[in-house]
């Protein structure tokens, strides 16, 4: 498909995360786009991230919910893309409770696709981007390391979250059918890198150690994921954006499979720590064991492929960040976040 360029673009769910990185990415790279984000700041997303940006007259930032279908219907008939990753997104969280995860995930998703409708019906076309995950797909045997996820390969997810973007992920497919929408999806595997929430296992524990605290490793560790620097992940989601085959979907991976174990040990080495500093706790319900990407289709078809996630160099800048950033990640785990840690890992984060 020819390449498209985008005036406006509508990014849900841009203090979070990936969606912190995406806005400085595209900021950077594409400078004659205008980024709108819309985020409801829930307590995973951190308006702070992005403070920098708002004297920046291609940037702005709209406090709201993603299931306000007014505010939806306004704000897609502005632009030209709309990025889709607003979205609860921690398994542990989904195991407590669900709800949050069916009303945002879903009923968030289906929104903004009504949104998106609605405006194709007025001559106003935006091309939507839905931003998935490997989870959808479920788990891979630990000794079949041939068996890696392919965007063939059918959807069968197995906590309450990946079943809740499994959800959207079949309505992008089925509005794109049904309705004839402009949609694309990406399924990406673990994401690492700068501004991630410290309930997430890197900098979960990497804050840990630099606290003096010991870091909670699930059951065994055997668990394998394979990791994808938030760089290259928005790098790829702009690629298949502009590039990418409506009613398609395609996987991104960063070629970096390890176990939890393994991982544990490589952040011990970037922090000096010995083994003393691993704490075993209990296994997850319902952990996957392995999950695994081909993401051979956006290389063969869009031309990307990783070039930031290689270990130790990746890792080794990403732990360096959170060493660097110490006033930004101190206020992110203090609140609710330090009640949410000794509910789910029997103490309190320091």
């Amino acid at each position: 498909m020819p390449e498209r360029s985008f005036q406006h673009i509508l990014l849900t769910g841009g203090c979070g995360f990936i969606g912190t990185n995406f806005v400085r990415f595209v900021m950077e790279h594409r400078p004659g786009v205008r980024l709108t984000n819309l985020d409801a700041l829930t307590y995973s997303g951190n308006g702070e991230s992005l403070r920098d940006l708002e004297e920046d007259d291609r940037y702005r930032f709209v406090h709201g919910d993603i299931r306000d279908r007014a505010l939806m219907d306004g704000l897609v008939r502005e632009c030209d893309a709309v990025v889709h990753m607003a979205a609860e997104s921690h398994v542990d969280r989904s195991i407590q409770d669900a709800s949050p995860f069916i009303s945002t995930n879903v009923g968030g998703t289906q929104t903004l696709l009504d949104a998106v409708r609605q405006a194709k019906t007025e001559g106003h076309d935006a091309r939507m981007c839905y931003v998935s995950t490997d989870e959808v797909y479920g788990q891979l045997p630990l000794d079949r390391p041939d068996l890696l996820f392919r965007e063939d390969t059918p959807i069968a997810p197995s906590s309450p979250y990946a079943a809740s973007k499994a959800a959207g992920d079949l309505l992008c497919g089925a509005y794109h059918h049904t309705f004839g929408l402009d949609l694309v999806t990406t399924r990406c595997s673990n994401n690492f890198g700068a501004y991630q929430f410290p309930e997430k296992v890197i900098p979960l524990f990497v804050t840990n150690l630099i606290e003096g605290e010991q870091v909670p490793l699930y059951g065994d560790g055997r668990n394998v994921r394979d990791w994808l620097h938030v760089l290259d992940h928005c790098e790829a989601v702009l690629t298949v954006l502009e590039r990418g085959t409506s009613g398609v979907a395609y996987n991104i991976g960063g070629n970096n499979e390890r176990s939890n174990l393994e991982l544990t040990h490589e952040i011990l080495r970037c922090m000096g720590a010995g083994e003393e500093k691993i704490r075993n706790v209990p296994d997850r319900l319902g952990h996957d064991l392995r999950y695994a990407i081909d993401a051979s289709k956006i290389k063969r078809e869009l031309g990307w492929s990783p070039t930031r996630s290689a270990w130790p160099e990746a890792l080794d800048s990403t732990v360096a960040w959170y060493r660097d950033n110490d006033s930004w990640w101190r206020r992110v785990k203090s609140g609710e976040y330090r009640e949410y840690y000794q509910k789910m890992y029997g103490e309190p984060a320091s």
